[in-house]
């Protein structure tokens, strides 16, 4: 999603309102009223422009990890007009830089874009390692090999972030495919993959994504909204907790940023201590209990 420029904007839709979704050099505004009706709705851009006009009529929108749920209900020289079918009784605030997902639609994109080329520069130069968003095929993993050894950075590690549900289906392929040629790791993306699959099928996948992973000896980070709560307004949700140990069958587990994020450091650390006592990995180590 695009930025928001000048002042901050409170764009807030609610359910059965229509969303322009813009190309991204288009600034987000909130929707214009009267005092009978709504004059223009609520705009946002988009960053990949060339997305909007793929769009079909009918195709599932989502923003923001899911808050916000729409189907693209027609596609204009402005751009895409979206009806908000998901949103919370009090609407949905919409803020700049989240993430936009179409689940199920192909549209063909390259895997690498002209700017992905560019920051790969920066990349090679100084980074420990390159996360691939989004990935796909074993071809895509290809292309960004290549790209790496163009720029000398061969040994720089891939984490592969596995993001939709063909990314989920071709992940043998892609694993087998890169083991023994490249360093590879594995980011589950549990908040994308929410989008694509539906929360109960993503809980069967982070499952069998780990057994797999752990078959092939590919580590793994477990992400999204890890302890959100505490990262970002110091409260404690149990719901969070028992999220966190499960995460202990990671090698990696990924915080999101925010005010509180030692507080979620510290209280994961606390965590993954007393869980390493009872699991390693998807196995349980029947540790003697401590009453």
């Amino acid at each position: 999603m695009g930025g928001f420029a000048g002042d901050p904007l409170d764009i807030r839709v609610f359910k059965n309102e229509l969303l322009l979704l813009t190309p991204g050099n288009i600034d987000g505004k909130p929707a214009e009223h009267d005092e009978q009706c709504m004059i223009h709705p609520a705009q946002i851009g988009c960053t990949l422009s060339l997305l909007i006009e793929k769009l079909e009529i009918g195709q599932p929108v989502w923003i923001d990890d899911g808050k916000l749920g729409a189907i693209v209900e027609a596609v204009t020289e402005q751009g895409a007009l979206l009806r908000v079918t998901v949103a919370k009784a009090s609407g949905v605030r919409i803020q700049s830089d989240k993430g936009i997902n179409f689940p199920g639609a192909d549209f063909n994109l390259p895997p690498l874009t002209q700017k992905d080329l560019t920051d790969l520069d920066f990349v090679c130069a100084h980074a420990d390692l390159v996360g691939f968003s989004f990935v796909e095929t074993l071809a895509d993993m290809e292309q960004l090999m290549s790209e790496l050894a163009k720029r000398n950075a061969s040994g720089l590690p891939i984490i592969a972030k596995i993001e939709t549900n063909r990314a989920v289906k071709n992940l043998p392929d892609i694993i087998l495919g890169t083991i023994g040629r490249h360093n590879l790791g594995i980011m589950i993306a549990r908040g994308d993959l929410a989008v694509e699959l539906g929360s109960a099928r993503l809980a069967e996948i982070q499952e069998e994504l780990l057994w797999l992973c752990e078959a092939a000896h590919v580590p793994v980070i477990w992400a999204t909204q890890v302890l959100e709560s505490i990262a970002k307004k110091g409260t404690r949700s149990r719901p969070e907790f028992t999220d966190a140990a499960m995460a202990v069958r990671a090698e990696c587990v990924m915080l999101n940023k925010g005010p509180y994020i030692l507080d979620a450091i510290e209280a994961l650390v606390n965590v993954m201590v007393r869980m390493h006592e009872h699991q390693r990995k998807k196995f349980s180590r029947l540790r003697a209990l401590h009453w």
